[in-house]
């Protein structure tokens, strides 16, 4: 027998039996999945029979179309750049091309497709300020003007005005005001990359004329993980005790899953401050993300936060492989997870997915009701 004959025959007799290992390691699998599967969360309810409004959604632009966005040169030069143009359904020669608004307006006419959501706040984002009380565009990773988001909501009904206002600005109230006379409903940081710390005294008239506007402070909890830097110490909950005590309306965006923080749990902090302050909120925006597994089952086991939750997706990240439907098969049957990920919507994606888990009717209400809440105190 020739060497080849062997090699051949040598082959035969290895691969003989893989059809059937495989399919015994397949029915193990599925014996497996059968005896561990426990179902959605908690309880699942219906779906509110109004349209729901998403609280957590992101705009960008990297400067074309005279917008004043711009992205830091470390991170456009990083993976997560072209994710995330690819998240929103664009790319960086359409931009250039037709504007930054295009990623607006696609992101309106998206929307208008969800047969759950029927308005999202987009979110402006302001930046690292110096000194001076000027933006640091050195330090700044992401800057989306409060002109361009406020320009787009003006233009499309099916999108809400989220502010974003650095208080250590020089001109931080006047823009809190121009920000109101333009119907924003809410004012969002990301303490850890704009470096803010919340629980700074010099803040405490930045926080009255949030309240004197009505406005929701929507405040990053937890790690951060979208910028290539970040001072994580200051998304620790315990910070937003000063806000609270003004008191201003705050979401705590994320629940802070998962992070331990300068005085240890930070969800645990969040949990004693939910306790305290009947003012005080969370949104599960981005609690399905493949890197924040467990993080939703966490929110629904604390009594603290039943009553609290509010609604939101944290687009685009939602339309990224980072969420799936098939990451939770030992609490969604197959048919549920081939369904969900079956639809084009990302919202509606998220929102059957959320609903399939157990996330309660209440949640997808509070949104609409929160930001009225606010307005009127």
């Amino acid at each position: 027998m020739n060497p080849a004959s062997r090699a051949l025959s040598r082959w035969r007799r290895i691969a003989r039996p893989l059809p059937v290992l495989a399919l015994v390691g397949t029915a193990s699998l599925l014996a497996l999945r059968v005896l561990l599967f426990s179902g959605p969360f908690q309880k699942v309810t219906p779906l509110p029979g109004a349209p729901i409004v998403d609280l957590h959604c992101h705009a960008a632009g990297i400067g074309a179309g005279n917008s004043g966005c711009f992205v830091s040169p470390a991170l456009r030069s990083n993976f997560r750049f072209h994710a995330y143009l690819k998240a929103f359904g664009t790319t960086e020669q359409e931009l250039s091309t037709h504007g930054d608004s295009i990623l607006l307006d696609r992101l309106s006419e998206n929307l208008a497709r969800s047969r759950h959501v029927r308005a999202a706040v987009v979110l402006a984002m302001d930046g690292v300020v110096d000194p001076q009380g000027r933006l640091d565009t050195r330090r700044t990773e992401v800057y989306v003007p409060n002109e361009f988001v406020a320009d787009a909501t003006q233009r499309h009904t099916n999108l809400l005005f989220g502010a974003s206002i650095n208080p250590h600005r020089l001109d931080a109230l006047e823009r809190v005001d121009d920000c109101a006379r333009r119907h924003a409903v809410l004012v969002k940081w990301i303490p850890s990359t704009m470096d803010i710390d919340p629980a700074d005294p010099r803040l405490i008239p930045f926080y009255q004329r949030l309240r004197q506007h009505g406005l929701i402070l929507l405040s990053h909890t937890g790690s951060e993980h979208s910028f290539t830097s970040s001072r994580d110490e200051l998304s620790d909950p315990w910070r937003l005790r000063l806000p609270l005590e003004q008191g201003v309306i705050v979401v705590a965006a994320h629940t802070a899953p998962g992070a331990r923080l300068s005085r240890g749990g930070a969800s645990e902090e969040l949990r004693r401050l939910m306790r305290e302050f009947p003012n005080l909120y969370a949104d599960i925006s981005a609690l399905t993300l493949l890197n924040r597994q467990g993080a939703l089952e966490a929110a629904f086991g604390a009594e603290e936060f039943r009553g609290r939750l509010v609604y939101g997706t944290d687009y685009p990240l939602i339309n990224t492989p980072l969420v799936s439907s098939w990451y939770f098969p030992l609490h969604l049957t197959l048919r549920q997870s081939r369904e969900i990920g079956s639809l084009t919507s990302p919202w509606d994606r998220d929102v059957e997915l959320k609903h399939a888990l157990g996330v309660p009717t209440d949640v997808f209400e509070r949104t609409a009701g929160l930001i009225e809440k606010a307005r009127n105190r």
